[in-house]
């Protein structure tokens, strides 16, 4: 073990460098999911899309990154991390262009779903070579995942900030092509920054990838359609249900063949199952509540597009600070358990002060900034935390696939606890007969709040029971992989 840490790139002196250029990555990939948020009604007029088919200009990214996760993280294992990073960037560089360039809503959905596989590529890619990189060094790779885990953060709360600036004083175009100049970058520094990467010989799961693929885009499709056609609905039923006998027969699959895209074994690995778990209720209290946040400030309180994007600031803030600075310490000291458990209760309590305390008369000061602070606080605790365990204990060779896992399992996450908190919020708002409409739509948000907060208790509870504490020597080598 000793000799093979030794051999791991991590002792490459370039490797902050290179960490720099894989927290951009990051930061981008997730950036993409939010950036169009504010930009959405200037889309809508511009390429005539209707109120109901506005939603697919978001859902095309998230669908496409979440289905194709595990396909990235399995061809990073095949054919080398740093080929399947750059694979992935030439991808969304040009995917980019299109949808900036975009002449209807056929073309731009196109370029969003363009934009989503080539982030699926990079992010599991990304977060292996992370792992290379630092894996030898428990303190080291405590900082690493710290700046990997503020660029995320970070990535979605400046979207939203960023989406507002470039729509304001330049167009809803530049909101994709901004990302063809960092494109550029990354794909100049790739080759002198970051190694080659592990390769193994295998075969590519085809059968596996597809199944897996449309089981996860009929699920997410179906429940993001929910709120327009209807629950209840037979396009939704039939969806929903097509889906999940897609992923029963993909384990079928995965359990039969010999060399499948998910070796089912790798969830032998301690905490990775639960890690994985965590993981999806974290994204599941955390993406709705900047989400909601932001139309709570530009639509009841009536902040601007920038006013609400600075609004943000302060999250974004505390969130970079504390990931690199302290909740590695935090880990090092009280484990993984211990801080991924009062991250998710700090991040519900949090929802809870939006539930109970965002009045239609409400200010920033009083009724925004304590609550999103301490949802901040929260992500922070707990996201490096859930990180870890869902990479924990895996083989070398298998961890652009645990790397896939992780990230598919946050944007899954994401992109069904939204979809659920829209519905609820919209049946709420409609439900309001003889109110303000504003004060209608802000009781949809307060009781999405609620639900969220549910969501984040609920892996609290989830994590407290399954999350393994391992001890001190165990967490060194769990941090080591």
């Amino acid at each position: 073990m000793k000799n093979q840490a030794q051999n791991l790139p991590q002792a490459d002196p370039k490797r902050w460098m290179a960490l720099a250029l894989l927290c951009l990555a990051n930061f981008m990939v997730i950036m993409d999911t939010s950036i169009i948020g504010v930009a959405l009604p200037a889309i809508k007029v511009s390429l005539g899309y209707t109120q109901a088919s506005l939603q697919w200009v978001f859902n095309a990214y998230v669908i496409f990154f979440g289905g194709l996760l595990l396909l990235g993280g399995r061809l990073s294992d095949l054919f080398g991390q740093r080929r399947i990073f750059m694979w992935g960037f030439t991808i969304l560089t040009l995917a980019s262009l299109l949808a900036g360039l975009a002449w209807n809503e056929d073309a731009l959905n196109v370029g969003r779903a363009l934009q989503g596989f080539g982030s699926a590529l990079i992010a599991p890619s990304a977060l292996t070579i992370v792992m290379m990189l630092f894996g030898g060094n428990p303190k080291e790779l405590g900082k690493a995942l710290g700046f990997w885990g503020a660029s995320a953060a970070a990535g979605g709360s400046a979207g939203v900030f960023l989406g507002g600036v470039i729509t304001e004083w330049l167009s809803w175009q530049w909101t994709f092509l901004i990302n063809i100049p960092v494109g550029i970058i990354a794909l100049l520094l790739s080759p002198g920054l970051l190694a080659k990467g592990m390769r193994r010989k295998g075969s590519i799961d085809v059968i596996g990838s597809i199944f897996v693929t449309a089981a996860l885009v009929l699920v997410v499709y179906g429940i993001v359609t929910a709120e327009h056609n209807g629950w209840g609905a037979p396009s939704t039923l039939w969806t929903l249900i097509s889906g999940v006998v897609l992923f029963i027969l993909f384990l079928i699959v995965q359990a039969t063949k010999k060399e499948p895209l998910v070796p089912l074994k790798i969830f032998k690995a301690p905490n990775l199952a639960a890690g994985n778990i965590a993981l999806i209720m974290l994204a599941g209290g955390w993406i709705p509540l900047w989400y909601f946040l932001n139309l709570y400030m530009q639509q009841v309180l009536k902040f601007s597009a920038f006013a609400g994007g600075v609004g943000l600031l302060p999250m974004t803030i505390l969130i970079a600070i504390f990931m690199i600075l302290i909740t590695g310490k935090l880990i090092g000291k009280f484990g993984i358990k211990a801080n991924l458990v009062i991250g998710l209760i700090a991040l519900g309590g949090s929802m809870l002060l939006f539930a109970g305390n965002t009045p239609v008369d409400g200010n920033f000061i009083a009724n925004v900034l304590p609550a999103s602070l301490l949802g901040a606080l929260g992500m922070s605790l707990a996201y490096i935390p859930a990180t870890m365990s869902a990479m924990s204990g895996v083989k070398p060779e298998e961890a652009g696939l645990a790397s896939g896992l992780a990230n598919t399992s946050y944007q899954i996450g994401s992109a069904i606890s939204l979809a659920i908190m829209v519905a609820i919020a919209g049946s709420t708002t409609a439900s309001q007969t003889g109110v303000d409409p504003v004060a209608a739509l802000n009781e949809g948000f307060q009781q999405a709040f609620l639900w969220s907060g549910i969501v984040a208790f609920a892996g609290a509870v989830l994590a407290f029971l399954f999350i393994r504490s391992p001890q001190q020597g165990e967490q060194s080598n769990t941090a080591a992989m």
